[in-house]
């Protein structure tokens, strides 16, 4: 679901009272995890954090309008979603997370390319996520970008 809201904290204001908790945990998470030079902004109507024009001039290859993004965060009908795009590009990240999910979470991980679903917003493993977010600076998230990008153009 996405949303008309024009700022992270206007989209968490909006959200139904269960979910403002955790979405509020989640991004401030994110917020004390990732390195320097990640900007937060709000990305297709969810809370985005992206690589800023000014680092990155490029854009988003599919609309260079856009800054480049990285990490997307969503309270979608059924679950709270985390968009991880490093998990999609780098196979090696994807294995770490995946292995670090099953050793610490009693719940089986509900995962697709880039997205982590969490059905129970108990159940979300911050400092995992936390984890995560700081595995890659910036710089790497431009090179594999740039890598993927490339190596299926």
């Amino acid at each position: 679901m996405t949303s008309n809201a024009s700022t992270p904290d206007e989209y968490l204001s909006l959200l139904p009272e269960d979910r403002q908790r955790p979405m509020q945990q989640l991004r401030q998470v994110i917020l004390d995890h990732l390195p320097d030079g990640f900007e937060e902004n709000m990305s297709y109507g969810m809370i985005g954090y992206v690589v800023p024009h000014s680092l990155y001039p490029d854009g988003y290859h599919c609309d260079p309008e856009l800054p480049l993004p990285f990490v997307t965060i969503a309270s979608q009908k059924n679950y709270i979603a985390l968009y991880h795009n490093g998990l999609y590009a780098i196979p090696e990240l994807k294995k770490w997370f995946e292995e670090e999910y099953s050793k610490r979470m009693p719940n089986k991980l509900d995962m697709g390319k880039s997205c982590i679903r969490f059905k129970n917003p108990e159940q979300i493993p911050f400092e995992i996520i936390g984890e995560l977010c700081k595995k890659l600076s910036v710089a790497d998230w431009i090179k594999a970008y740039e890598q993927a990008v490339k190596r299926n153009s």
